[in-house]
């Protein structure tokens, strides 16, 4: 029987891929074309337009693992769309690509089911974006709402994370190079890779071991604060969202 570590463990990957595959799928790719925006400006005004319409600082604080310049551009570059518009449109695409690539699974009811008392009663505190998407109304078809619920999932995880990479004394980018360094969450894509997607300026530094280390430990510490957000599951209801998830992962 999976503890609620275990399973934040076991869930991480799963979510981050069918909660965060939407970012740059076809979808949202029509969407920019639709509207005539750029991919990180879809991406900036509407994951962070939760947030409500601010200055790009406000946005910087939450986007951790970007460089800021970076940010603000596209933040700033998207605002010929309103942040509602904004965020009801990359819902639609969460939920679009959930119905394209969850569509014929039957675990997708089972699984919002299962993570649906979890986003509702984890705390937000540290988690700014995962409570803006909490806000955020669900689809009624399995498909869009498991992957929407997935979305908010990762938010939690996202949020927390950066928290204990900033209490760990790394720097974003050190801490994104430092990622591909180790098993999870990135399998084997390079951390040069990430902060190379991430528009962080060349060259990179090669991380020395202390900096691996606490990039792995922090890890450990994400695990260690997504914990209690299972608690809400029995043993049971844990075992059977790692199974589905792991299902769902595969197809």
């Amino acid at each position: 029987m999976a503890d609620p570590r275990t399973t934040a463990a076991q869930v991480k990957a799963p979510i981050g891929r069918l909660g965060g595959g939407f970012m740059t799928s076809r979808e949202a790719k029509a969407v920019c074309e639709e509207y005539g925006l750029g991919a990180r400006e879809l991406y900036f005004r509407g994951r962070c337009g939760v947030l409500g319409e601010c200055e790009a600082d406000v946005v910087t604080s939450v986007a951790v693992f970007f460089p800021p310049r970076h940010v603000e551009e596209s933040w700033n570059g998207g605002r010929k769309l309103a942040v509602e518009q904004a965020v009801e449109l990359y819902a639609e695409v969460c939920r679009e690509w959930g119905r394209r690539k969850l569509g014929g699974y039957d675990g997708c009811e089972r699984i919002a089911e299962l993570l649906q008392p979890v986003v509702e009663q984890a705390s937000s505190v540290g988690a700014p974006l995962f409570a803006g998407w909490r806000a955020v109304p669900l689809p009624d078809d399995p498909p869009a709402r498991a992957v929407q619920l997935m979305h908010v999932v990762r938010e939690l995880r996202g949020g927390l994370h950066a928290n204990a990479v900033i209490a760990a004394g790394l720097h974003p980018l050190e801490a994104t190079l430092a990622a591909g360094h180790d098993a999870t969450p990135f399998g084997a894509v390079t951390g040069e890779m990430i902060a190379k997607f991430f528009q962080w300026p060349e060259p990179y530094a090669t991380p020395g071991p202390d900096v691996v280390a606490r990039r792995a430990a922090v890890e450990e510490t994400t695990d260690d604060l997504m914990a209690p957000a299972f608690a809400v599951l029995d043993d049971s209801e844990t075992d059977e969202l790692i199974g589905l998830l792991r299902f769902g992962h595969a197809r």
